[in-house]
């Protein structure tokens, strides 16, 4: 069987880690990466390095990954659907929500298959978590608590933390769920002197009452990576840095010493290190497009639940601007 030709629209940082997997994954050959700052050369040596998506195109393949800026997803990915080429396009879809609809409607009436690069949701610490959240291991989940921060990246230039950050939280929380946003609101803050928040906290409700809280910023020193369900049964703690997932089982023996029952609770409780296979998020997602694209059963972040979360995002921003409840 022939392999899937395929090539990258920019090259930054994640267009780099791209190449790393596609250039070594199973029934695939990377023919070209669309760089106009020629960056691709120096990494990609042995790849053609073209300046165009235009130029993409007349190579003839049979899908694109879309790393490029934000702001340019929509110009590209219609491009791509006009001519039938499928796509990996990385989060978020868009910078807004009417640019997210554009892409998702277009790619759904063209029949191409696109899905949105919400990497988080290929480690292995959220999978075990969702898995065992919805075979009911908490029973009925309480609350929903995410904290995501760090040193600002350079990198970053064109939108703010609740578009390039958050949206990991919002699209998890959904997932791990099952469950749909009802309301959101959220305070910001603006410390490092560019247009766009560099710090949110984001209060919110889902469906059964479920109650979430996301907590981000590029304001620390302390990289931190953490989701914390809660649920009837115990608290699952996932630490994406380190693929890690501990289960807090809810306490059945009481603490008599005050002084420990003061730090510790009431109860106490088992703690289980949960172990699982850790593959690398980046070659699971690659390999759920790649078996999409063949027409196999596969998982990937639709356009459809990229456009939900560009749609959470648009209200979280409109939240903290008007200072305001915003119901979706």
């Amino acid at each position: 069987m022939p392999k899937l030709r395929t090539a990258i629209i920019g090259l930054g940082m994640m267009g780099t880690n791209h190449a790393r997997v596609l250039s070594n994954l199973e029934g695939v050959e990377l023919i070209a990466v669309a760089d106009p700052q020629g960056y691709a050369q120096k990494v990609l040596p042995q790849v053609k390095v073209l300046n165009s998506v235009d130029e993409v195109i007349k190579l003839g393949v049979d899908y694109c990954v879309i790393s490029a800026p934000t702001a340019f997803h929509e110009e590209i990915a219609l491009q791509l659907t006009t001519q039938g080429i499928h796509f990996l396009v990385e989060k978020p879809i868009a910078d807004t929500y009417a640019s997210a609809v554009k892409i998702r409607d277009a790619a759904k009436a063209a029949k191409v298959i696109g899905a949105v690069g919400h990497i988080e949701r290929f480690n292995s610490a959220l999978q075990e978590a969702r898995k065992r959240v919805l075979a009911g291991e908490l029973g009925t989940i309480y609350q929903v608590a995410s904290r995501r921060q760090g040193p600002f990246p350079s990198r970053i230039s064109d939108v703010g933390v609740v578009k390039d950050l958050a949206t990991h939280d919002i699209d998890l929380t959904s997932w791990i769920t099952g469950k749909k946003y009802l309301h959101v609101s959220a305070n910001a803050a603006f410390r490092s002197g560019r247009e766009h928040e560099d710090l949110i906290s984001v209060s919110g409700l889902l469906e059964d009452s479920i109650v979430v809280s996301h907590l981000v910023n590029w304001l620390s020193p302390l990289k931190e990576r953490k989701i914390i369900i809660t649920g009837e049964k115990g608290t699952f703690v996932a630490d994406t840095l380190r693929a890690d997932l501990t289960f807090y089982e809810n306490g059945k023996i009481e603490i008599s010493q005050s002084e420990l029952a003061h730090f510790r609770g009431v109860t106490q409780g088992d703690v289980h290190i949960l172990a699982f296979e850790k593959p690398e998020p980046l070659i699971v997602e690659h390999q759920n497009f790649r078996d999409a694209v063949l027409g196999k059963p596969s998982n990937i972040v639709s356009l459809e639940e990229g456009t939900t979360t560009v749609k959470i995002a648009d209200a979280i921003i409109e939240s903290y601007t008007n200072k305001s409840l915003v119901k979706l």
